[in-house]
């Protein structure tokens, strides 16, 4: 991880072999510099904890996560221009950098992150990790092929339906797989995961 500083903020560079714990260490040292508006640039294959451990500094240091930069992302452009359809992309580890809306159906055959929400009517589907750091309320199938490994998580996962590997999570009519309360503060992100062949959601703290 490389910090600089630039004429409209602060530019904070991911490389591979970050990781959360790694990231969370470094960051803490450096608050001050964080409380800005701060542009990150994710190169080569990138861990998810480590990009969300990153977005998690700078919004507790106060400051805006700004651009996010990713050379390798084969995306569509910004959530108003996307329209219904299917994208397929390559690379272990893609950046999806806002918000999908309903119509959107993305296969990836590695792990994808999200930037943004999936909304009710979108499809994400990846033979790794689904990550999304704001809210899953379309449809999610992580660890496609039977990756029984794979994990969806989300702020809030609030989605009618999720697969994991073979298994599949349904919630009932009416409603979401959401246990988020109705009450003011940050959103709560949850993981889900497969234990005896089940998808448990737990709440991350």
């Amino acid at each position: 991880m490389k910090l600089r500083g630039t004429l409209g903020g602060l530019n904070l560079l991911l490389e591979p072999g970050d990781t959360a714990e790694s990231v969370t260490e470094l960051l803490s040292v450096r608050t001050e510099l964080l409380a800005s508006h701060v542009t990150l640039e994710v190169q080569g294959d990138t861990d998810p904890g480590a990009l969300e451990a990153a977005l998690q500094a700078i919004r507790a240091a106060g400051g805006t996560p700004g651009r996010i930069r990713a050379p390798r992302v084969t995306v569509p452009g910004p959530a108003s221009e996307v329209t219904p359809g299917t994208l397929v992309v390559s690379s272990r580890t893609q950046i999806v950098p806002h918000t999908v809306r309903a119509g959107f159906r993305g296969e990836y055959p590695g792990s994808v992150i999200v930037l943004g929400d999936v909304n009710p009517g979108a499809e994400i589907v990846a033979s790794g990790d689904v990550i999304v750091v704001g809210a899953l309320r379309g449809i999610a199938h992580a660890g496609q092929g039977g990756h029984a490994k794979a994990i969806v998580w989300a702020r809030p996962i609030a989605s009618t339906q999720i697969r994991i590997g073979d298994a599949v999570a349904r919630a009932p009519e009416g409603s979401s797989l959401s246990n988020m309360r109705r009450a003011e503060g940050p959103p709560v992100a949850e993981i889900a995961r497969l234990h005896d062949g089940q998808i448990v959601i737990d709440v991350q703290k």
